[in-house]
């Protein structure tokens, strides 16, 4: 996909929950300057409800209608750093949008370091099962094709956030280059 940004792009964070999207998003744009936002805090501020709420009185087909809401009024921004939630790809419109404006990073994590890291967090709906590793399984199984749509994949298993962030922002400004040299190949 050949992209003309009309202005400043955004960095673009998706992944599953607990790859580390919040924490590195916010980091990184104190480190670059840039704004921050967080779709699943824009979908609570309009919906004036917690996303838990939502998915428990509405169901997820509402709440991904809200997200996409969401999307289509970020997307918008420029010179953002951008945090979605781990579904937020489950609807192509929503990637596309995103990258319209800004270059689109995928957060991963194995399912063992996932399990890790949201075991202990009671406000994720989608993992209030009898099994959560099973269901961390089945759901990347279901969504690593639509991950696979970002322009880059970062692993932060193991990774501290300084390294994940210089490495988005080595990549980031490799791109902004690119961007500005079209005659350039792509390395």
């Amino acid at each position: 996909m050949k992209r003309s940004f009309q202005k400043q792009p955004n960095i673009v964070l998706i992944g599953f929950m607990g790859t580390g999207k919040s924490s590195v998003g916010k980091r990184l744009s104190a480190q670059l300057r840039m704004r921050y936002v967080d779709i699943d805090t824009v979908i609570e501020r309009q919906s004036q409800r917690p996303i838990t709420d939502i998915f428990d009185e509405d169901g997820e087909e509402v709440f991904r209608q809200l997200e996409t809401e969401a999307v289509n009024k970020v997307s918008n921004y420029a010179n953002y750093v951008i945090s979605t939630g781990g579904g937020v790809v489950l609807r192509e419109t929503n990637v596309s949008r995103l990258k319209e404006n800004g270059v689109v990073f995928c957060l991963t994590a194995t399912p063992e370091e996932i399990f890790k890291r949201v075991s202990h967090h009671t406000h994720r709906p989608l993992l209030q099962t009898p099994d959560a590793m099973n269901t961390i399984r089945t759901m990347l199984a279901e969504r690593n094709p639509y991950y696979a749509k970002a322009d880059y994949m970062i692993n932060t298993t193991g990774k501290s956030f300084d390294e994940i962030i210089s490495r988005i922002k080595g990549i980031f400004y490799r791109d902004a280059l690119r961007r500005k040299s079209p005659n350039k190949k792509r390395a």
